[in-house]
């Protein structure tokens, strides 16, 4: 019986490679895998108790309501967003994810709230903020770069983004010890 399971937390390209490595030593037939989703032929039953443990002790979580399948597709189109920099978006944010998720983006928008306690938009910022973190450690990029590359008009606008979302300046970031990023599976 071949059958979808949406799965919670996987936001990386390490996230497919542990569940798709536990799959496979549990026997199970995987189909599909991507970005919060698997597609599993399953023989038994107790080859879905099976998943629900690998699930469990890897971090992740089965999806169920229709509500969590949307907003994890929204997170999960969101971080696809910021795996290809420079951001190259053509459109508005919304139309992106309404052609993405195929919901209208005002449904997507009050779901994505009313489960996360967030706005997609604040999310978004959130996201890019651990972005920039992660780009601030490569130490590949200066700041002016990396406002570049994550579409902001000016440094300025990122400057104060950083500064709201984490108490820090860049320069005080870069400067820190302890560079503290946030897992992406954890933001809200």
């Amino acid at each position: 019986m071949v059958k979808d399971f949406y799965i919670k937390n996987m936001v990386c390209d390490r996230c497919i490679k542990v569940l798709k490595n536990e799959i496979e030593a549990q026997e199970i037939e995987l189909q599909e895998i991507v970005l919060g989703r698997v597609q599993l032929d399953f023989k038994n039953e107790k080859q879905i108790d099976k998943l629900k443990v690998i699930l469990q002790s890897n971090g992740f979580e089965l999806i169920n309501s229709v509500e969590d399948k949307l907003t994890e597709q929204v997170k999960i189109q969101l971080i696809k967003i910021l795996s290809n920099l420079p951001l190259d978006l053509n459109e508005k944010l919304s139309t992106h994810l309404s052609q993405k998720v195929h919901q209208d983006y005002s449904r997507l928008s009050k779901v994505f709230s009313s489960t996360e306690g967030v706005t997609v938009e604040k999310y978004f910022i959130k996201l890019k903020i651990e972005k920039v973190k992660e780009l601030i450690q490569t130490q590949e990029e200066n700041f002016t770069e990396i406002s570049q590359l994550l579409g902001y008009s000016h440094i300025n606008h990122l400057s104060r983004q950083f500064k709201v979302e984490t108490g820090l300046s860049l320069s005080q970031y870069k400067a820190e010890q302890r560079k503290v990023r946030n897992p992406l599976d954890q933001i809200v």
